[in-house]
């Protein structure tokens, strides 16, 4: 474990160790029946912001605005609700103009690359939205290469999946960890699994009870210069 001066006081502290997620690990679940896509997002954090993971899992380091709980679930339910009202309401990450959308529906894709651009990744991170439901497999196939080559440490894909006739559900892709395959984290189970090409070129997902690839919300490839660092400060991504 590294150490650092800490804010105000220059005093030595310990650096948290980074959060990280495999297919196998066990997640937090999103704690809500519309907030898969605020779970996605706020574990998205965790993966590029130490400190804002270990307060979530532990209650260590600075607190996120007026966001508390007395555990880890409660503490990762309480931000989960600060990110669903910013995905989803006219001021989004960074306090951007955002087109509403009623959170009883869910988090919109829109709203969902605004947070993704504020924090929830890599910093200078660009986010593209793409319709999957149209494609054909060969078309499936492609853009699961493209994924393979978008995603990375700190750059993580949203996927949109349902069924036939509507998107359900939002999972969070992970990059792969050498074997060819795509991870990725599933809110409702609170799991990581394995993305095999078959089953995302198939539309035989199984992910959270939904097969069918809807949106996908990802990498650009490209990263704007924003300065050093990886994330806002925490005071910069709290409720206002």
């Amino acid at each position: 474990m590294g150490w650092r001066a800490a804010y105000g006081t220059g005093e030595d502290v310990p650096v948290p160790p980074p959060f990280r997620l495999t297919a196998g690990d066990a997640a937090p679940r999103q704690q809500s029946p519309t907030t898969c896509g605020s779970a996605c997002l706020t574990i998205a954090r965790m993966l590029v912001d130490p400190d804002f993971a270990a307060w979530i899992l532990t209650g260590a380091g600075p607190q996120v605005g007026t966001v508390s709980g007395t555990d880890a679930a409660a503490r990762f339910a309480a931000y989960e609700r600060v990110v669903h009202r910013r995905t989803n309401g006219l001021n989004a990450g960074g306090g951007r103009i955002n087109l509403p959308w009623p959170r009883a529906l869910g988090t919109p894709p829109w709203g969902a690359k605004k947070e993704l651009e504020f924090g929830a990744a890599r910093r200078g991170t660009r986010y593209d939205i793409e319709v999957l439901r149209p494609h054909g497999r060969s078309a499936l196939d492609g853009h699961y290469g493209r994924l393979l080559d978008l995603v990375a440490d700190g750059e993580p894909a949203l996927l949109y999946v349902g069924d036939a006739f509507l998107p359900r559900h939002v999972c969070l892709i992970l990059p792969d960890r050498g074997d060819g395959n795509l991870e990725v984290y599933e809110p409702s189970a609170g799991v990581v699994k394995e993305l095999e090409r078959e089953e995302f070129v198939g539309n035989s997902l199984g992910l959270g009870g939904w097969n069918v690839s809807w949106i996908s919300v990802q990498p650009t490839g490209l990263r704007r210069a924003r300065g050093v660092g990886l994330t806002p400060r925490l005071a910069e991504a709290s409720p206002a």
